[in-house]
């Protein structure tokens, strides 16, 4: 009786082996996977995103920390922008030394405004957000060609793609935001494309000197527009800005700066390690 019970008891231990051996094997589990950064190429030439220019002046009481608080605190800002890589892109720019209404600005992309946002507050919350006042901010977004067109100024749109940056990666960035009155919003399209080509002819010599980026700012900010700029050539530039101020469509502006932003374009350590000194 007990080899029977034995003999019962052995089927059913190898019968239960035999289950747990046919279960699938338990896998490690996966590392999490590092946040992927934006990719600057893509969001950079696509329409649909979100721009903001937010413009710091550093308080009195940063040069009080000590040069080591100083020192924590660019980290820990550079950290912050380290954190939100995968959510927006961070241009940064001193200003400090040429402007003194300011020291830096920071220039965000984001797919979602909201994100851009929240950046922002974690950029406020560290030490050097706390120590420096926002002077200013310009919000916009990109869009598709308006004007210029394939379809409806063909020679001049192709004149405009065959106008590209020429020579070393441009060193100071400008800012420029720009109002229209209601005059040249109740024109026709067809005469503010006409305003629009006579405004692009006189510039593309200047192109190959000098970068540009347009944002809409309609309804998103006080502005219609937000110009951007890219230099090595600030005497280019200065001949750019000049030739854009003769033509008829600068009739329409009612503000045409205010502010004007120029700055040296940094990377975010070097930006950190200037406001450090």
């Amino acid at each position: 009786m007990i080899c029977k019970t034995l003999g019962v008891s052995l089927v059913l231990a190898l019968l239960a082996g035999s289950a747990i051996a046919q279960q699938p094997q338990m896998q490690p589990a996966a590392a999490p996977m590092a946040p992927m950064s934006i990719d600057r190429a893509k969001i950079l030439s696509a329409p649909n995103v979100f721009g903001v220019f937010a413009t710091f002046k550093l308080r009195p009481e940063w040069n009080r920390l000590t040069a080591n608080e100083r020192r924590d605190a660019a980290s820990e800002a550079q950290s912050v922008i380290e954190k939100h890589k995968n959510t927006v892109l961070v241009d940064t720019y001193l200003t400090r030394g040429i402007k003194a209404s300011s020291d830096f600005f920071l220039r965000i992309h984001a797919y979602d405004l909201i994100n851009t946002q929240n950046f922002l507050l974690d950029f406020r919350a560290t030490t050097l957000g706390r120590n420096a006042d926002e002077v200013d901010a310009l919000v916009g977004m990109t869009k598709a060609l308006n004007y210029i067109t394939k379809e409806q100024s063909m020679d001049l749109n192709k004149a405009l793609s065959a106008a590209t940056y020429e020579g070393e990666p441009p060193h100071f960035a400008i800012v420029i935001p720009i109002k229209k009155n209601a005059q040249w919003w109740n024109k026709t399209s067809g005469d503010r494309l006409k305003e629009m080509e006579t405004h692009t002819q006189p510039t593309l010599p200047y192109l190959v000197n000098v970068k540009r980026k347009l944002y809409h700012s309609t309804g998103l900010d006080d502005a219609d527009f937000i110009t951007y700029f890219e230099t090595n050539d600030l005497g280019a530039f200065n001949n750019l800005a000049l030739s854009l101020q003769e033509v008829p469509e600068n009739l329409y502006h009612t503000r045409w700066g205010s502010p004007t932003l120029l700055g040296s374009i940094q990377t975010p350590a070097d930006l950190f390690a200037a406001l450090v000194r």
